[in-house]
């Protein structure tokens, strides 16, 4: 998220005239004009006095002025304001939350589970809905088999959490014997049979890098097996999507080109996946407003991420929308759908 920056001192009455300001302007998208705002207000204010404070406003960097209009509009800076000290969270309908329930609690293939849970979170915000699969990282070691094949190729066997197994064909840079591979994977399974894949990584690269040059050709195996199947391994985690479309209806994203761009970076996922990476290590829920993603192709978008996973974190879900959105209930609606998602997958070990 953004930098934390000093705390602005507003009177009262400017603080109420602002949240006022904001909330306006998130329910129809329209520049506020110092009528509207007294309209809205409802207090024997002036206009003189309602221009004075929205030019206070302006120069704190709260608010600004499209073009040559005469309302204001929150900037990024505001909405932040707004987020962190002023919105007032809806809880969802109770139908919303049986909604939710019944379809995160029904299901018992995970993939399917994220895929109705990231629907879920569009069909009920009418923004793009977005969960991450559960990292891999967390998945335990059983066991590891190495065959070889030719041309200085093997093809490593991993069971993983007793149930899963992963077959992959590996490029090594020196040719290695069956007895040599079998050897190799005799250590790992020795070594670190149980243990976290992500461990075993880090433990074994750590210790072994200093003294490669000393190691046997069955150590030097164990160390290009490592990094290329265990490190290679760590490819960007997926995520599934749903109600990008939803986006195409609000007014301000509806320039083509900047949805483009935008649905690009879906379909690419890197960047997008990297911004929820940055959310994984947050004990709740987190907004990246506008340019605070820094990433420019989200520059026009709120971000709204919570972590999930009970006793660890297994992945984040986020909603997208504009950073004129609905923030005192997409926040909510987030917060709980990440712990049902959580008590789902408690469920299913």
């Amino acid at each position: 998220m953004g930098d934390l920056e000093p705390e602005i001192e507003l009177s009262e009455r400017a603080q109420y005239l602002f949240k006022c300001l904001v909330e306006r302007y998130i329910a129809d998208g329209q520049p506020v004009g110092s009528r509207t705002l007294a309209r809205d207000a409802k207090l024997e204010l002036s206009p003189a006095t309602i221009r004075n404070v929205m030019s206070d406003l302006e120069d704190c960097g709260l608010i600004s002025s499209p073009h040559t209009s005469a309302g204001r509009m929150p900037t990024v800076k505001g909405y932040r304001r707004f987020v962190d000290c002023m919105v007032t969270f809806k809880q969802p309908q109770p139908d919303e939350i049986l909604l939710l329930s019944d379809e995160v609690r029904s299901e018992a293939d995970v993939r399917v589970l994220m895929e109705k849970t990231s629907s879920l979170l569009s069909d009920v915000t009418r923004l793009a809905g977005l969960v991450m699969m559960p990292k891999t990282e967390y998945q335990a070691l059983r066991q590891v088999e190495f065959l070889p094949l030719n041309d200085n190729c093997v093809l490593v066997i991993l069971v993983i959490n007793d149930r899963e197994v992963q077959n992959r064909v590996i490029q090594t840079a020196k040719h290695y014997s069956p007895s040599e591979l079998t050897q190799a994977a005799n250590y790992l399974n020795s070594a670190f049979a149980g243990k976290n894949i992500n461990a075993v990584k880090k433990d074994l690269l750590r210790e072994m890098s200093a003294t490669r040059e000393e190691m046997n050709r069955m150590m030097q195996a164990v160390v290009e097996m490592t990094q290329k199947v265990f490190v290679e391994k760590e490819t960007v985690n997926d995520y599934v999507l749903a109600g990008q479309t939803n986006l195409m209806d609000v007014n301000e994203l509806s320039d083509i080109d900047k949805l483009r761009n935008l649905f690009d970076a879906f379909n690419q996922k890197r960047d997008i996946l990297h911004l929820l990476d940055q959310a994984l290590s947050a004990s709740g829920v987190q907004i990246f407003i506008g340019e605070e993603s820094g990433y420019e192709v989200l520059d026009e978008y709120s971000v709204v991420t919570s972590p999930y996973g009970e006793g660890e974190t297994l992945g984040v879900l986020a909603v997208i929308g504009p950073t004129r959105m609905a923030y005192e209930r997409v926040i909510p609606i987030v917060d709980i759908t990440a712990k049902m998602l959580s008590s789902a997958l408690n469920s299913m070990q």
